[in-house]
């Protein structure tokens, strides 16, 4: 039997065999826990993933997902935490859950496993989602946001194991910071962030994991223009930001960006970044 809990960071007693010597320690192990989302009584899936900002993951899920189009459509949020897990009680429109129950109805009629995954290949790529042309970055000011990452990575600091999606604005200033085991879900948490009235919407956002077409997907959910990544991007989210509209960056170093799509956006040493590679 698992113990359960809902703390970030668990301590556990180790064995360490290093350069032949054996050691006693205490290691740090991030956390896990089940988190079920339930929209308007009827439960929808079941997650694992750190048990903090929660509320902002069930948002930006919600959003990212696009059970709903816009955070006006969430019409609140609770916490119910149980013996095994969180269930996190959403209410969307009527309208919103009506739509939703009719996919889950199409969904159970098409695969024998209910729903236990995506029942169709088709339908693990939602419809494109065209982002607007509202924001300009300049790369100068990516060497200090990445020098900036360790320090904000909290939780990777002390166990190794988990990914950040990090919000930056215009000026290069880093306005949040969601972690999580789950790349998508640290996504997830930082759109429901900004996506809350009256927050500060990034001008972009930076992934301290791969880019996968779900992850350019969310962020096209969300409206993110620019997605800068530190490891490497697939050729499905490269195919997807380009038809989103989005700039994506992968493989995002000190002096160094890959850039996939839509460069148009970007400068360097105060000239755009488009002009300069047609020159070129």
């Amino acid at each position: 039997m698992f113990e359960l809990s809902n703390d970030i960071i668990i301590a556990k007693s180790v064995t360490l065999v290093e350069q032949g010597a054996i050691s006693q320690l205490t290691d740090n192990l991030a956390n896990e826990v089940r988190i079920a989302l339930v929209y308007n009584g009827i439960s929808h899936t079941v997650m694992l993933a750190s048990p903090q900002d929660i509320e902002a993951f069930a948002i930006g899920f919600t959003i990212s997902e696009r059970i709903v189009s816009n955070i006006n459509e969430i019409k609140g949020v609770d916490l119910e935490y149980v013996e095994n897990g969180i269930i996190v009680h959403i209410e969307i429109t009527q309208r919103c859950f009506m739509v939703l129950k009719e996919q889950r109805r199409s969904m159970a009629g098409r695969t024998g496993c209910g729903l236990c995954g995506v029942s169709q290949l088709e339908e693990a790529v939602k419809p494109i989602k065209r982002v607007d042309d509202s924001v300009m970055f300049n790369l100068e000011l990516l060497p200090k946001i990445l020098a900036e990452i360790k320090d904000r990575q909290q939780n990777f600091e002390l166990t190794g194991a988990t990914h950040a999606a990090i919000g930056i604005n215009k000026n290069g200033e880093v306005i949040h910071t969601y972690e999580d085991i789950g790349r998508h879900i640290a996504l997830d948490k930082l759109i429901g962030a900004f996506s809350q009235r009256n927050a500060e919407k990034p001008a972009a956002v930076l992934l301290t994991s791969r880019a996968s077409f779900e992850m350019v997907q969310k962020a096209a959910s969300a409206g993110v223009e620019i997605m800068f990544a530190i490891s490497a991007v697939t050729a499905l989210a490269a195919d997807i930001a380009e038809k989103s509209n989005i700039t994506l960056v992968g493989f995002c170093r000190q002096g160094r960006a890959t850039i996939y799509s839509h460069p148009h956006r970007l400068l360097s040493n105060a000239q755009p970044v488009a002009l300069k590679s047609k020159a070129s």
